[in-house]
């Protein structure tokens, strides 16, 4: 079965790009927000193989996506280790934190499989009710963004304590990493043998830290995790998405060796477009504020992402996640105007 947005990361070029959102299986949906009520919480919704499934699947029947990717968390990993994670309502995630290395004790050496095991059965029953040629991505955390949560015990705008950790205890926080980088590789080929089609690292905090850093912390630990997927899995397209690495993108496809990269809305187009895409394919990245805003404004916004990419390899997606307030109707609107585009 021919798979559009699979065959871009594997090659191809389409005249008119394949489509997903990141986070469109969401609060933006009410029948997201109906099975998120039958659940009772976020994480019995990621724990409950059949509501994952069912929310998974629900922009798929409204929208015809040529992706589906997995509902689940980034956190369901520190989780699975043994770190408490609980979910306040509107206040995000709250772990208890690991304010330096010997909090390092209390991580388990392999994940709960009690916990993963929910999440390869979602994998599985997904797959089963996967549309005819839907590309299935599955997902985990960047080890950088994942360690921010896991010091901090929250989120935050500018990550201090796991920047603070980072600087006083290098060692120590090298230990996290490869804690985490380790376990996502375990949990990724989970997914893959599952049933997933390819996977996406997300790396949301990547653009707060400095060279230097961003390469000890993001470059390198992804760089691992791609390599320990394709010696197991070497027919698993890998994406990459370095939320705010701006120029570093080249560091990124250099040093990780990513199928793809997810492009945010800042991404300087020429750029890109002379020194990322002849490498690798790209995927992005309209700003969610103009799909909030729709019209002439959404209009826009989708052209110059075609325009600027639509002749290479391209998966179509916002530079970040669709944003709850979204109205369904403008969502409908860019992936007309994405459809009826050609190349």
């Amino acid at each position: 079965m021919h798979k559009p947005l699979l065959d871009v990361l594997k090659g191809g070029k389409a005249a008119s790009p394949p489509i997903w959102m990141m986070r469109q299986a969401g609060r933006y949906l009410p029948e997201y927000r109906a099975t998120r009520e039958q659940a009772g919480s976020f994480l019995n919704l990621c724990f409950n193989p059949e509501l994952a499934a069912e929310v998974t699947l629900q922009p798929l029947r409204r929208f015809g996506f040529d992706g589906a990717i997995l509902f689940s968390d980034i956190l369901v990993l520190p989780h699975a280790l043994g770190q408490t994670v609980a979910f306040e309502a509107g206040e995000g995630p709250r772990l208890d934190p690991l304010v330096d290395a010997s909090g390092l004790s209390r991580l388990a050496h392999a994940l709960d499989e009690a916990i993963v095991g929910k999440v390869y059965e979602a994998v599985a029953r997904i797959h089963e009710q996967l549309p005819a040629g839907t590309t299935f991505i599955g997902f985990c955390g960047a080890p950088w963004t994942v360690a921010t949560y896991m010091v901090a015990g929250k989120g935050g705008d500018d990550q201090v304590a796991a920047r603070l950790f980072a600087y006083r205890d290098p060692e120590g926080f090298s230990r996290l990493i490869d804690i985490i980088v380790e376990a996502s590789i375990t949990y990724l080929l989970g997914q893959i043998r599952a049933g997933v089609d390819a996977v996406q690292i997300f790396d949301t905090w990547a653009g707060v830290l400095p060279a230097d850093e961003f390469r000890r912390w993001c470059v390198e630990p992804i760089g691992r995790i791609v390599a320990g997927v394709k010696a197991a899995a070497p027919g698993i397209p890998v994406i990459v998405f370095p939320k705010g690495a701006g120029l570093r993108l080249e560091a990124v496809v250099n040093g990780t060796g990513a199928d793809a990269v997810g492009l945010d809305w800042t991404a300087d187009a020429g750029f890109v477009a002379s020194a990322i895409q002849p490498k690798v394919a790209v995927q992005g990245n309209v700003d969610p504020i103009a799909l909030l805003a729709g019209g002439e404004a959404l209009d826009r916004a989708v052209d110059t992402t075609l325009e600027a990419f639509g002749r290479g390899r391209l998966i179509f997606n916002l530079g970040h996640g669709i944003l709850p307030p979204t109205p369904i109707a403008h969502v409908e609107r860019m992936v007309a105007r994405v459809r009826n585009w050609k190349a």
